[in-house]
């Protein structure tokens, strides 16, 4: 028999079902990623409307049937309102919210993914950090958080942790000055200190660091290049965005 429990959790997406539904994608707290359906959200003046649109973060009131959920009601606590003001930015969190659906999963321990997703939204929001930057920190603390990302504190090679100035996904991270230099991205010991602290420091130390124009470039070099070996898919909102920005550019 079905019940009615609380959650709290992020819209990552959501979807038109008949003429007046949705189908939403929630990353929650307690139980992961699932699928709910917000009956009757589409209707002009339903108090779901809202609540059943991406980047909505609060507490849903949902009924667990035996194969799905059915949203009853919503507190929502932050709309990102800010954030849809701008082009750039509203793209950049669809962005990171096709990346948290990608890496979540129905029924798993999703509560760290959940809060650097919350976070980034929120660096994005602000103007004290470069959204190129906060990219970069998501999509590798979203590895990490995975359990699939580059070694970033010895060689590959020799497991010397000094002089650490070449990347190589094939070889699944850094290799040092010795056995590197056939091919792989070159490095400075700025930008591999920038991996190392993403990697290692907890998600409310994230986004209190900048860098030089020279490490960001490298790192969106890095991540672009481990993303293209081992991610599976492409993001609409990225292409969206970086063509965008592309055209802004030229």
């Amino acid at each position: 028999m079905g019940r009615t429990i609380v959650l709290t959790g992020m819209v990552l997406a959501a979807i038109p079902i008949g003429d007046y539904d949705r189908r939403i994608t929630l990353l929650t707290r307690e139980r992961g990623k699932i699928t709910a359906f917000a009956k009757g959200a589409r209707r002009q003046g339903s108090q779901l409307t809202a609540a059943a649109s991406p980047f909505a973060f609060g507490e849903f009131e949902v009924y667990e049937g035996r194969t799905s959920y059915t949203v009853k009601g919503a507190s929502i606590s932050n709309y990102f309102r800010e954030l849809l003001l701008d082009f750039e930015n509203v793209y950049y969190g669809f962005y990171f919210l096709e990346i948290a659906d990608y890496y979540t999963r129905e029924n798993a321990d999703e509560i760290h993914m959940l809060k650097l997703l919350y976070q980034s939204l929120r660096a994005v929001e602000k103007e004290s950090l470069p959204n190129r930057l906060v990219r970069c920190i998501y999509e590798l603390k979203a590895m990490v958080i995975n359990g699939e990302y580059p070694n970033v504190f010895s060689c590959m090679e020799c497991k010397k942790e000094e002089e650490l100035f070449w990347f190589s996904p094939a070889r699944g991270g850094v290799l040092c000055d010795s056995c590197g230099g056939h091919g792989e991205i070159r490095l400075d010991s700025s930008t591999v200190y920038a991996m190392q602290y993403i990697v290692t420091s907890s998600i409310e130390k994230l986004y209190t660091f900048t860098v030089s124009q020279q490490v960001l470039t490298l790192l969106e070099s890095v991540l672009k290049s481990w993303q293209k070996a081992f991610m599976d898919r492409s993001f609409k909102s990225l292409e969206v965005l970086e063509q965008n920005l592309f055209s802004i550019s030229s």
